[in-house]
């Protein structure tokens, strides 16, 4: 029977369940004033579906408070259908293939896709790397930007490229990956060597080996690392020994696929999200263990504490 079959993706109660057992794994949690298991559900013939009521404060309550589901009229089975269709999906899903899905309007159906994007943030701190580990680090560059005016990037056209190809006037992109392991990605308003270089070296473990490649903006980094290697693509170089980039190449190679054959169109405010998407199914793959069924639950884990309004994302 396909996955897509479960009662959650069909079923309003049997959805309530489902997020409730992820989202309170550890016991039932009230919103408002933190305590545990000190509640009960309300049963009335009006009452509707998963409201608790907190013995303590009083309140009432359901698993939508505190996450991005909150204030939605959209039903939760909906909501783990749109959850499981993003994480899923390789390269993404645009807001008119969910809203033709769901059977909601186009306008619902961004909002849902921006909120579970909000999901998938993940807010890491701890350093990447390790001894003996390597993580690359590269920049790229999609989309204008979107005043001219004001320029963030500057910069010729890549050598030997076709016209069009190069950093002027463009959204900055800087991914650090950790070979085999996860990826960390920033939109940043100029990829300058300042920026990058702060990025650098408060995002990766001094004892790691970081791969580059000869860009001016990673001049000085061997200082902060174990060793710092890199490739002269310019010169044609792109592998020598174990050193090279190509971790990075093939996320921004996925990540560029998405937004052009998928999403289409990105406005500058939006882009952090898209990266986070594309961040989370990195992070989430299948040679990393992680297959369709879990990406989604580790998603659902992230929903809490990322409440994100209709107003906020259109400002």
């Amino acid at each position: 029977m396909s996955y897509l079959s479960s009662p959650h993706f069909h079923d309003e109660k049997a959805a309530y369940k489902f997020v409730e057992s992820r989202v309170w794994a550890d016991g039932r949690v009230c919103p408002h004033c933190g305590v545990v298991e000190n509640s009960g559900a309300l049963k009335g013939k009006s009452t509707r579906i998963g409201v608790y009521k907190c013995y303590a404060c009083r309140k009432p309550f359901t698993v939508k408070v505190g996450t991005i589901f909150e204030a939605s009229k959209v039903k939760m089975h909906l909501w783990l259908q749109a959850i499981h269709l993003m994480a899923s999906s390789k390269k993404g899903v645009s807001s008119n293939q969910l809203s033709r899905i769901l059977g909601v309007t186009l306008k619902t159906a961004w909002f849902m896709s921006h909120r579970i994007r909000e999901a998938m943030r993940s807010g890491a701190l701890a350093p990447m790397g390790g001894g003996g580990k390597v993580v690359e680090a590269d920049e790229t560059y999609y989309g204008k930007v979107e005043n001219p005016l004001k320029e963030r990037t500057s910069g010729r056209k890549f050598k030997g490229s076709k016209g069009g190809r190069g950093p002027a006037n463009k959204r900055a992109i800087v991914s650090l990956v950790e070979r085999g392991g996860q990826v960390r990605s920033f939109h940043v308003p100029r990829a300058d060597k300042v920026t990058v270089t702060q990025i650098v070296r408060e995002n990766i473990d001094r004892e790691s080996r970081l791969h580059t490649d000869g860009s001016r903006l990673y001049k000085g980094s061997d200082e902060h690392f174990s060793t710092h290697e890199t490739v002269d693509h310019a010169a044609g170089e792109y592998v020598r020994g174990d050193v090279h980039n190509n971790s990075a190449e093939g996320y921004f190679s996925v990540f560029k696929r998405g937004m052009r054959g998928t999403y289409q169109h990105c406005a500058e405010k939006h882009l952090h999200r898209y990266l986070a998407e594309f961040d989370f199914r990195h992070n989430n793959r299948k040679k990393l263990g992680v297959d369709d069924i879990e990406r989604a639950d580790n998603l659902l884990c992230g929903i809490v504490g990322k409440r994100l309004t209709y107003q906020t994302a259109r400002a």
